[in-house]
Parts: C-alpha cells; structure tokens; sequence
C-alpha cells in the first residue's frame, strides 16, 4: 500500500498494490500491518455501505465525541467526489478541505481520521460506496453536519445544482461558521 500525505495532516490518500491477470484483479483493502507502519491505528468497530444514484450527495457529516468517527473510504462500483473538511480546532489547516475522486476503477481509498466532516457526490449510477468506521459506533444524538453548499468551503463536488439528489436532513444543515467544532 502506498500512503500519501495530503496538504492536510493525517488526511491520506491509500493507492493499494493491485495484481492483475486474465481472471481478474486482487488487492488488500485494508492491512493492519500496512496502516501501523504509516502511522494510522484505527480501531475498527463498523463496516458501511451506501447504494446511489447519480447526482446523490451525502454529508457533510461527523460525530461528536466520545462517539467521533474515523472513516476508511472507497468506491466498489462507480464513481464518487469524495470529501473530508478539517474541523478540528487549533489545526493549522482548520477549515480547508480535500475533494478526490475514488472509483472502482482507480482502487483509491482515502483515510479520514475523528475531526473531520465527511461527505461525498456520486458521478455515475449504481455506485456502491463502502467505508469501515474506527472509534465509536453510530449515535444519532452525536451526529452533526454543515451544510453542502457553504460558500465559505468552496467545494467543487463535481456535479451540477439541477443534477442534485439530497435528503431532507442535509438540505437544512447549518453553515460552517454557525457550528462549534466539539474536536
């Protein structure tokens, strides 16, 4: 596995050793030995996944502690921007954010450690987006977003206003300067 820093620390982008031939492809999508090396040591305790349609757009979501969440990301079938904003106070990069695209394809997957909001929009149908959870499990009274289209975030999601699918929750989140970050 091949761990890249990104320009927000503890944030990596993961490149996993791909072998390929006639039958098909084969890689390891998570290494405990792997992450140890580089530093990371989740402690996994859940496994996701979503089903969407084009145009979908999830987040941007955290948990606050005790019950904050890191998030091992990818893309099984499809394709997704992916997206994790620095939240954690007193960071350096406070505030900024990361937008990659993850596939099926490409076999990227992106580290996201507690103190971060995540989101993601899927680029193609059927996309089947996968991510495993570290720290605590699901708690509704812990969750907490900022809303998608904050202008102070700037995000390019990669996809159009008038191709936009979102739920009800993430259409009313509050914007990021209104929300006290709890990390």
């Amino acid at each position: 596995m091949n761990f890249i820093e990104t320009k927000i620390k503890d944030l990596y982008i993961i490149e996993p050793k791909i072998w390929k031939d006639q039958r098909g492809y084969f890689y390891e999508s998570y290494s405990k030995q792997s992450f140890e090396q580089a530093g990371i040591k989740p402690d996994f305790v859940q496994d996701n996944q979503s089903l969407s349609q084009k145009g979908t757009l999830r987040g941007l979501h955290a948990q606050a502690p005790p019950y904050a969440q890191g998030k091992l990301v990818r893309v099984i079938k499809g394709r997704v921007m992916d997206v994790a904003v620095d939240f954690r106070k007193g960071s350096e990069t406070f505030g900024e954010n990361i937008a990659i695209e993850l596939s099926g394809d490409n076999h990227r997957m992106l580290w996201i450690p507690p103190g971060f909001l995540h989101g993601f929009a899927t680029l193609e149908d059927q996309t089947i987006f996968t991510y495993k959870v570290s720290g605590g499990l699901y708690n509704k009274a812990a969750e907490f977003g900022v809303i998608w289209n904050d202008p102070a975030l700037n995000i390019d999601w990669g996809i159009s206003k008038d191709e936009l699918i979102l739920s009800d929750k993430d259409q009313i989140l509050p914007l990021f300067k209104d929300v006290e970050s709890p990390f």
